[in-house]
């Protein structure tokens, strides 16, 4: 997946008004207060593309004004997916533009569907219109709203959408040439967050086109709700999962539930694009929490709140860990060489002669070898010297890109098949976490590269051998 900035146009909202306000906080802001020449943006979160994994990161520097972030190379399974260009990356920070683009619902028309067009045809309104048959569909225009920032995520490069986000393979490569279709939906979704503490961000499916509409065509599942206002669902969905227990050591997976254009909240439909909606889950929101996953339909994105990044480990923490095992000196049980992890500097292109190797069944971890071949298995089964298991044989790699760690633990478990090295917990969590594929499946898969899990637990604890002096 790729990610493009884009933080200069402006998006609206379609919210409830339900939603508006929070009782007890502290305003330490008027209503569209507008950021002030010299003073440090208020940083909203982060949004994490799972399956890119971050080579060489540098630490954060503002850019264009409003969307910061690392400098690094969004990276699929070790590939850059059509080199280094422009505003791509694998992590974008949304932080409170200088001046808020936010709008909310006004007011309802029914109006006569070949009229619409006409009836949209100001730019300058935005507006959702929903389709409800040849002769009838209803318009809803929006009106600026000073207390919130809008950011748009969708496949589209026009200058409305923030952030671009392209298709990944399973394995983490990316969907590339005239036979790749998107799955993505051009405008497909968008956030908003409030100027305001505590900085609430919510999501809502579907986002704004060049003339500032949202089109819900006479095939999309649309719906009038009990209070007389209009609500839908795009093509292919956004789906959200929020982790029970936060994003920390203690988290485990939560339920996949599929966001309504009005950010209501619905079990999931029988299948990615079937008409009709799943039932409304009345006791839980579309606000983002530490940790919540955006599935688009072809990429999925990992919600970080500020608080939450704070406990997460930094590029200098994961640097020390990686000088603390090689100054451990493991070396391989069977041809005694010592092992080292190579320096994430120095880029993945290949594995290094004292790249560490595992045979991901066991754990156990060799330099590398040409002996134990099974071409009977296929051409990557190979039998362990130690125990005699047989299974792939892959090179290891620390996992680079920290905001998808749980704890700061030590390296000492990979995920399986790719090799991707992490802490134990942040391991056991990607593995027993399903992520959306196709209409209707879910697998497990490395956050690192985005290849699909296998094995009985789906990654596997490392064993090395010390020196013998």
């Amino acid at each position: 997946m790729v990610l493009e900035g884009n933080p200069e146009v402006g998006s609206p909202r379609t919210s409830d008004l339900q939603h508006r306000g929070n009782k007890g906080s502290c305003v330490l802001s008027s209503p569209g207060e507008d950021v002030q020449p010299g003073e440090d943006p208020i940083k909203y979160g982060e949004l994490i593309v799972l399956g890119c994994c971050e080579e060489g990161g540098e630490e954060t520097e503002a850019q264009r004004g409003e969307v910061t972030g690392p400098r690094a190379h969004s990276c699929y399974n070790g590939c850059l997916a059509s080199g280094d260009k422009g505003r791509r990356r694998s992590r974008l920070a949304l932080s409170r533009r200088p001046h808020a683009n936010g709008v909310k619902p006004d007011v309802m028309h029914h109006i006569s569907t070949p009229l619409v067009s006409k009836a949209l045809s100001n730019r300058g309104q935005h507006s959702i219109s929903y389709t409800l048959s040849r002769s009838h569909s209803v318009i809803v225009e929006y009106t600026h709203d000073s207390d919130t920032d809008m950011f748009q995520i969708g496949r589209s490069t026009e200058n409305m959408i923030d952030f671009v986000v392209t298709d990944t393979s399973p394995g983490g490569g990316a969907a590339e040439g005239p036979s790749a279709q998107s799955t993505i939906s051009r405008y497909a979704c968008r956030i908003l967050c409030d100027r305001r503490p505590p900085y609430t961000a919510r999501i809502y499916a579907a986002g704004f086109d060049a003339s500032s509409n949202i089109f819900l065509g006479e095939r999309a599942a649309k719906w009038r709700t009990p209070d007389g206002l209009m609500d839908g669902l795009t093509t292919n969905g956004v789906l959200v999962m929020h982790p029970a227990g936060g994003f920390s050591e203690d988290s485990a997976p939560g339920v996949w539930r599929e966001i309504s254009v009005c950010g209501n909240v619905y079990t999931l439909r029988d299948s990615r694009s079937a008409q009709q909606r799943g039932k409304l889950v009345e006791n839980e929101s579309n606000v983002l929490q530490d940790g919540s996953l955006i599935d688009l339909c072809g990429a999925t994105l990992l919600w970080r709140t500020p608080a939450g990044l704070l406990r997460a480990p930094t590029l200098k923490q994961l640097e020390a860990q990686r000088q603390e095992a090689n100054a451990a000196r493991p070396q391989c049980p069977v041809g005694l060489s010592t092992l080292a992890f190579p320096s994430p500097a120095r880029g993945r292109t290949a594995p290094d002669k004292q790249q560490p190797w595992v045979y991901v069944r066991c754990g156990h971890v060799h330099g590398y070898h040409g002996w134990g071949c099974r071409r009977e298995r296929g051409p990557q089964e190979r039998e362990c010297p130690l125990c005699r298991l047989v299974g792939p044989y892959v090179p290891l790699w620390l996992g680079q890109e920290a905001g998808l760690c749980l704890d700061p633990g030590p390296p000492s478990h990979a995920f399986a098949p790719c090799g991707h090295v992490c802490s134990e917990k942040t391991a056991r969590y990607w593995a027993q976490t399903p992520l959306p594929h196709g209409t209707h499946a879910f697998h497990a898969a490395c956050p690192f590269c985005g290849a699909w899990l296998t094995g009985e637990h789906g990654c596997v604890r490392l064993i090395f051998q010390g020196p013998l002096d």
